[in-house]
């Protein structure tokens, strides 16, 4: 069986820490946490778990940090937990299993991070995240912000997940402005990098900026295949919010140019379309969304519900508009295949079971 390092960078997170080491504690054979700074009780409910704390003086770089807390791990393989990380009980027990079998040849572990839900627990946006990384293959840590590890070696995608619950807000400016300092220092920011910095402005509403940043990192075509279609509806949500809807539908379309749909455009697609009273075109672009793949392992950010339960319930919506309220019933039950309890679904199966009722 492969033992496990797991490496942590942490500051201030006295609220967090011990929930997250105590679903993760009993799954690793080494706990390393770097302190880059705290000044509540981090790194006093650290020591209750780990011998191995450290300090290390924080430069603005998440990169530096991680590399570092990685270079003190003994075991076969490094892992990384964010302090508002936690493994659940199914995926401790997927975890463990992938221990025992997991080929030492491995060079990478792809797992799932769980960072979106609903009102009721529900997954409503993941992507698969570098999880388990082995120790002393040269790979490292890079960008200041959104940091990353680029797999070398042969790459495996575990079922297991890692769900991030976060209690409080971050610095909703920190990473905007570690990359203003990185611009005023005259740092080129990498094509991953300056992906990132546009949907930093874009967070902070500055969507001009972000178009601009965002057209640039597309039109240079050095970045990700899923980070470019990402850009484009990036793109679309800015044009939208600087009221232009036609340059919103040209980003939205725009993503076709780099693969085959998926159902996260479609349905912007169909939103663009409903919001515009064209019920046809609208179901048109919903139902293509039903007919898209869903492949996580291709690594960009994935919202379940694009892949069942929205383009249904929208659909209901566009056929009802449409006077075809037989397949609009249809289309709420078939949304209710994914979210029984959803109050949309009950909305309509009750109005739908009052017309049948009336005639």
């Amino acid at each position: 069986m492969v033992t496990v390092s797991l490496c942590m960078i942490v500051k201030n997170e006295e609220d967090v820490l011990a929930r997250c080491l105590e679903s993760a504690a009993d799954l690793v054979e080494e706990i390393i946490i770097v302190d880059t700074g705290s000044t509540d009780r981090t790194r006093e409910i650290a020591e209750r778990f780990t011998d191995r704390v450290c300090h290390f003086d924080w430069t603005d770089d998440f990169a530096a940090a991680r590399n570092y807390a990685f270079s003190l791990a003994e075991k076969d393989y490094c892992m990384w937990l964010d302090a508002d990380d936690v493994m659940t009980e199914g995926d401790r027990a997927i975890f463990r299993e992938l221990k025992e079998t997991l080929d030492p040849a491995v060079c990478v572990v792809m797992a799932k991070y769980n960072t979106g839900f609903d009102e009721n627990g529900n997954v409503t946006f993941s992507y698969f995240r570098e999880r388990l990384i082995k120790n002393h293959s040269g790979m490292r840590w890079e960008g200041a912000v959104h940091e990353a590890i680029s797999p070398v070696g042969q790459v495996i995608y575990s079922d297991f997940a890692v769900t991030h619950r976060k209690l409080h807000p971050s610095d909703p400016d920190r990473n905007l402005r570690i990359y203003k300092k990185q611009l005023e220092q005259g740092i080129k920011l990498d094509p991953r990098q300056q992906f990132y910095y546009g949907r930093e402005l874009y967070y902070h509403k500055r969507y001009e900026d972000a178009v601009r940043v965002f057209e640039r990192f597309l039109d240079e075509g050095r970045g990700w295949l899923e980070n470019r279609i990402d850009a484009c509806c990036h793109c679309a949500c800015c044009y939208e919010r600087m009221d232009r809807p036609e340059k919103a539908l040209d980003s939205l379309l725009r993503s076709f140019a780099y693969d085959r749909p998926r159902a996260e455009v479609c349905c912007e697609l169909g939103r663009w379309f409903f919001q515009r009273e064209n019920m046809p075109l609208a179901a048109y672009w919903y139902s293509l969304a039903l007919t898209c793949p869903r492949n996580d392992a291709r690594g960009g950010f994935v919202s379940p519900d694009c892949y069942g339960y929205l383009p249904c319930i929208q659909l209901c919506v566009c056929y009802s508009r449409m006077g075809d309220l037989e397949r609009a019933a249809q289309m709420n039950e078939l949304a209710a295949s994914f979210k029984p309890d959803a109050a949309p679904v009950l909305h309509n199966r009750t109005f739908f079971q009052s017309l049948a009722a009336g005639k």
